[in-house]
């Protein structure tokens, strides 16, 4: 794919609304006010001939890659090749091979993040990566750690269990759904106090998709004595990462997300100052090499993601190269939660990005043109995250991630290069329907 990448600060210029071939014109909805898809995204590519690189159900549209991923027929057939020649000699790849090929990964995966390759760890997945975090860190009762009600479940429970491990205390910060960046960034710096030693907050939050802006985070909250572990789990491939120029104390984050490597694929990044008290959760032959040789062998383990990774990497400068990738993502997230917006009557917020044309004060939901997810939040009173995510499934056929936020339900869904507009627009002509039938069953 070649040529200028559209504007994201305008609306796409295409006047067409239904510019993918086969669309069905909207008669039953006024759609005036919401972005047209720019067509010209798809011109370079054959979009059909994208969409046939992943194995998908094409009788479903899968917007949720956010959650799971979803791997290529290429990666697919790389990690096959792998497995196929662990199998074929197990001693000689085990022996011979595996860490001289996990070591190519390794680096591949550091230069792909902008990272020191001295620094950086390959780990099953961004979990794994702040579990080893947390259980290395040397938190003292009476230590505070603090974390934001924007982040991942499973996350703030290891968080937890550290603190309650050591006698250390878990600090929540209370981010409204539409704060604005200067407002998160001072919430969460109003939490800091004289014994708080460590602060988790995600680049990217999981159930609300809001950019965090850590790049201010991080340096503020060092200057204040407060180490930063960044859980980036949805940052590679969505967004630029550059650990050298962020420079956390800690970082972790998927590849199996946005790269599209096989699951079991993500990486796990250190600062200088606390390399040498990482410690890999499985003790393995490699340990007394210390980080980030120490998580290379974890036992006799099939390290076929991984190693595939290259592949997933090489595969998105074949379609254009990640910048182009990130952008058509990125627009596409935009314009289906627009559409699905206007389909729910919300109005936006300012949002994170603090852009004054974003909406009005007091919006329901907040825009975020950085990125390749957009949440919604679903109507009062709705309840039963996994009922409403299963019955968007089977009645609207479209994959998406439902979550409970603070007693409130909020609908996610994602945006990948396989992905195509009408997609959004059948889930905002079924939606209001759907989600108006399951209100009233629960009121009855």
């Amino acid at each position: 794919m070649t040529g200028p990448l559209p504007d994201l600060a305008a609306p796409p210029s295409n006047p067409n609304p239904n510019p993918d071939p086969g669309a069905d014109q909207d008669q039953d909805q006024d759609w005036n006010g919401v972005w047209d898809w720019d067509g010209s995204w798809d011109l370079d590519l054959d979009p059909s001939a994208v969409r046939a690189l992943w194995p998908l159900d094409g009788g479903v549209a899968h917007l949720n890659h956010g959650s799971y991923g979803a791997v290529p027929r290429p990666v697919q057939q790389e990690q096959d090749r792998w497995r196929a020649r662990m199998d074929a000699n197990p001693v000689r790849f085990f022996r011979r091979e595996w860490q001289p090929a996990v070591e190519e990964a390794r680096r591949a995966a550091a230069a792909f993040l902008g990272a020191d390759p001295d620094g950086l760890a390959l780990v099953a997945n961004a979990t794994a990566g702040v579990c080893a975090v947390l259980g290395s860190f040397d938190l003292r009762p009476g230590d505070e750690v603090v974390v934001t009600d924007h982040g991942y479940g499973a996350v703030t429970a290891a968080a937890a269990r550290a603190c309650a491990r050591a006698g250390a205390r878990l600090v929540t910060v209370r981010i409204p759904l539409t704060a604005t960046a200067e407002q998160l960034a001072q919430a969460v710096l109003d939490a800091v106090g004289p014994r708080t030693r460590l602060a988790v907050l995600d680049e990217v939050t999981s159930p609300t998709a809001r950019l965090v802006p850590v790049r201010r985070l991080v340096p503020e909250l060092r200057t204040l004595g407060v180490a930063v572990l960044v859980d980036g789990a949805h940052t590679p491939g969505m967004l630029p990462v550059g650990l050298d120029e962020l420079q956390p104390d800690f970082w972790t984050g998927n590849f199996h997300k946005w790269v599209c490597a096989p699951r079991g694929a993500a990486a796990l990044w250190a600062a200088p100052e606390h390399r040498p008290t990482l410690r890999a959760p499985v003790l393995s032959w490699r340990d007394e090499e210390g980080f980030p040789y120490s998580f290379s062998m974890p036992g006799t383990a099939d390290s076929s993601a991984i190693l595939s990774l290259p592949a997933a990497l090489a595969l998105f400068d074949e379609l254009g190269g990640w910048p182009r990738a990130r952008a058509r993502n990125n627009a596409l997230a935009g314009y289906g939660q627009a559409v699905l917006a206007r389909a729910l009557d919300l109005r936006p917020g300012q949002g994170l990005s603090g852009d004054p044309d974003g909406g009005p004060d007091g919006g329901e939901f907040a825009p975020e043109p950085l990125l390749s997810m957009a949440a919604l939040p679903l109507p009062e009173g709705l309840t039963g995250p996994d009922r409403v995510q299963q019955a968007i499934a089977d009645r609207a056929g479209a994959e998406t991630a439902v979550s409970d936020w603070n007693g409130r339900l909020v609908l996610r869904v994602s945006a990948h290069v396989y992905n195509h507009p009408e997609e959004y627009r059948q889930l905002a002509r079924a939606l209001p329907a759907l989600l108006h039938e399951l209100l009233a069953a629960e009121q009855n």
